[in-house]
């Protein structure tokens, strides 16, 4: 008796009233009559009704914007250097020339594989991946498998890396962009590798000789 009894309240109806009218933001000028005097709802265009602020959150871009991002994409993921950096931090054939490890320094015989010397020792597999990555394309399993680094950290051939790409074009474009590329305040020396060569041509290349 102390306390008040609950008392029981019967179930309660919860009513919901939704009105069928349009929106004033959807309708404009609905007064208006047409010839036959029949009355006429214009609906607002959805431009118009963004323009209104409603249901907008973040604004569009403008055209300066997308402008930049067309350029910097360069139709490579972010996770791969850009071709601004690249050669934003590649030394010119001049500053090349003050290199001893540039010195008779020579491309080699295209093919779809790359040698890469003169690395510092904190260079790992990925910072090469970051730089090299950008030739291959990742939506392609082919290219994702043919898409190979061998850094070496020991012995004689340290500081040196092996890279193979999807094709000669591929390996082409990545010795031309990244040769002189900074690495960690040394210069990388990209040249083609001469192991990439099939056998047979090697046997007449000497048979030439």
């Amino acid at each position: 008796d102390v306390f008040e009894q609950p008392q029981h309240v019967g179930h309660k109806k919860i009513e919901f009233h939704i009105s069928t009218e349009i929106p004033a933001v959807l309708q404009i000028n609905s007064e208006k009559e047409d010839k036959n005097g029949k009355r006429v709802y214009l609906y607002a265009s959805t431009e118009e009704i963004n323009n209104t602020g409603f249901g907008r959150i973040f604004p569009a871009p403008s055209s300066n914007d997308k402008m930049e991002t067309e350029e910097e994409a360069d139709e490579i993921p972010s996770e791969f250097i850009s071709r601004k950096d690249l050669e934003k931090n590649r030394l010119s054939r001049e500053e090349m020339e003050k290199f001893s490890v540039f010195k008779n320094y020579e491309p080699g015989d295209p093919n779809c594989r790359i040698y890469v010397k003169n690395l510092a020792k904190q260079v790992q597999e990925k910072d090469l991946k970051f730089i090299f990555g950008r030739y291959v394309d990742f939506q392609s399993e082919v290219e994702r498998n043919m898409f190979d680094i061998r850094l070496m950290k020991e012995g004689r051939m340290k500081g040196q890396a092996f890279i193979g790409l999807p094709n000669e074009k591929a390996a082409a474009k990545a010795l031309k962009e990244a040769n002189g590329y900074v690495l960690f305040e040394k210069p990388m020396v990209v040249q083609f590798a001469r192991s990439a060569r099939p056998k047979q041509d090697a046997n007449e290349g000497k048979r030439k000789k």
